[in-house]
């Protein structure tokens, strides 16, 4: 649920990149960070555990416009991927106002992606999120592979009804990963400026 910081004229809105382990969540993010303009940008910070890291930036885009005299920071997450943590992907949900989840292409990766996205519904449920009305997309990620599978294969399992925005990427090079970052912003701000939440 977006923040609204009166004194700085700022509505904060959290932003999370769920999916798999090793699907392309931090890569997404190191990308967007190293792209960003320093002045309009914070720290990367990042959370180690044993196996994994969650990273967590924020950043103010110059470009999205205000709402109503205010301007909107991004605070962006990644989730770890491995269901062992999903205690801390609880954690990373909540107050969420949008969330990109990242597929990986790989044809091995396909029940992990299943199992990441049935997680991710369960875990916004279970916090009084309904899915159907949060603002979300999917990333078919790393569609340069010579194992990934085809897309219509990946859509069928994962965005059966095709109503959910989705987008290719290779987020090694960056290909996508602005596209699928400003769709979902323009639909969390859509949804704050009719009142959303």
């Amino acid at each position: 649920m977006a923040f609204i910081n009166y004194s700085a004229r700022e509505i904060n809105c959290k932003l999370v990149y769920y999916g798999p382990g090793l699907c392309g969540k931090t890569t997404n993010l190191k990308c967007i960070y190293e792209r960003t303009a320093n002045d309009a940008k914070g720290k990367m910070i990042s959370l180690a555990t044993e196996t994994e890291r969650t990273l967590f930036f924020d950043f103010l885009p110059l470009a999205l416009g205000e709402i109503r005299g205010f301007k909107t920071r991004f605070h962006l997450y990644t989730v770890p991927g491995q269901v062992f943590y999903d205690a801390s992907r609880k954690l990373i949900l909540k107050g969420v106002d949008g969330v990109v989840f990242v597929a990986d292409s790989q044809e091995e990766r396909f029940e992990a992606n299943i199992e990441s996205i049935e997680n991710l519904r369960d875990n916004l449920t279970e916090q009084g999120f309904d899915i159907a009305q949060l603002p979300w997309v999917i990333q078919y990620n790393k569609r340069d592979l010579p194992n990934a599978m085809p897309l219509e294969e990946l859509r069928e399992a994962l965005n059966p009804t095709g109503k959910i925005p989705e987008f290719e990427a290779e987020a090694s090079n960056g290909k996508g990963v602005f596209e699928t970052l400003k769709a979902l912003a323009k639909l969390v701000l859509a949804e704050l400026k009719k009142g959303g939440k």
